[in-house]
């Protein structure tokens, strides 16, 4: 996008945070007032306590306990979304209706429609809409990004990607909570964690041009799929499958790319080396994440506002990843 002239305080992003929970505890909160360019300028979350807490231990100015309140404060230029996902259409609507930027948690909206409605908004008023799949961002995955355009593996024929964990304490106790609750997040945990890695995928690889998938609830502690498996196939030709499980026996993540001359293994969240393998052997290169793992998502945002450098991870990519779990979800 071009860079915004206007901004009351010129070279200046004063960001409000609506859904100060744990997310924005070390993710994400402390990177918008670290970055060059940017200022933390208000909290918001329903419970006032929490939300004055959060504004103490962060320095941030002011903390509200009413959305409408933050996005009217006419210090906040920006807003970042940080609610569950079945309040980020609402909450974005209101962002745009104000003139204001947003930036919207992963996954973007409860599906492909709502995303449409929320890019359409924003397309409308000419600003710009983030969503915080930061990954595109990452140094590791940009350097993973580099070597397949670079062909160190030759022609990428299939991407395959094993995620599992064990079932957790809250889940086993039976203690409802929105993340495996679909009316408020979307899904489950696929919905919740998978989202990074699709999304992922196709910053990597380009779109998928055809997905399906099959879920099922093999423990049942839940409403929401603890089990899912897709295979798709990308534009580009490339076919791969994914797998996710959420009541298995030990944790696994293993993505793993195969190309006509070698391959690549590596992790979506695990902190594990990327591992390139071709005729001249093996390279293991260890990138560990930065201390706010948002923060280079963020400072690409600033400098996109600032300076209209573009951003990897927008509205409209963001809606494809929804687009490719509403497809995979669609048997459930």
């Amino acid at each position: 996008m071009k860079p915004l002239k206007n901004l009351p305080v010129p070279g200046l992003v004063r960001w409000g945070i609506l859904g100060c929970g744990n997310v924005t505890e070390l993710k994400s909160g402390p990177a918008f007032a670290k970055v060059p360019g940017s200022a933390l300028m208000a909290v918001m979350r329903r419970d006032a306590a929490k939300a004055a807490d959060y504004a103490r231990r962060h320095q941030v100015p002011r903390w509200y306990s009413d959305a409408d309140a933050l996005i009217a404060d006419a210090d906040v230029d920006a807003v970042y979304i940080a609610t569950p996902p079945a309040s980020h259409k609402e909450l974005a609507l209101k962002v745009a209706a104000a003139g204001k930027l947003c930036c919207v948690e992963k996954p973007m909206a409860l599906n492909a429609a709502e995303c449409a409605e929320m890019v359409q908004a924003f397309e409308t008023r000419g600003l710009p809409l983030y969503v915080a799949y930061y990954r595109r961002s990452l140094p590791r995955f940009l350097q993973l990004k580099s070597w397949l355009e670079q062909g160190r593996i030759g022609e990428v024929r299939q991407v395959h990607w094993n995620f599992s964990r064990m079932a957790s304490a809250q889940d086993l106790s039976g203690q409802a909570h929105w993340r495996v609750d679909p009316a408020v997040a979307g899904g489950g945990y696929f919905v919740d964690l998978a989202s990074h890695g699709l999304d992922l995928l196709m910053y990597l690889l380009g779109d998928m041009a055809e997905v399906k998938g099959f879920t099922a609830r093999q423990q049942g502690l839940y409403q929401a799929e603890d089990a899912v498996t897709a295979i798709w196939r990308f534009r580009s030709g490339v076919l791969g499958s994914g797998f996710w499980n959420f009541v298995s026996a030990a944790r696994q993540d293993h993505l793993s790319f195969i190309g006509s001359q070698g391959r690549i293994d590596c992790a979506v969240f695990d902190e594990v080396p990327l591992k390139l393998t071709t005729a001249e052997g093996t390279q293991e290169l260890h990138m560990a994440h930065p201390e706010h793992i948002q923060q280079p998502h963020i400072a690409t945002m600033v400098q996109d506002i600032l300076q209209g450098s573009g951003h990897p991870s927008t509205g409209a990519t963001a809606l494809r990843t929804n687009w490719v779990m509403d497809q995979i979800l669609a048997q459930a």
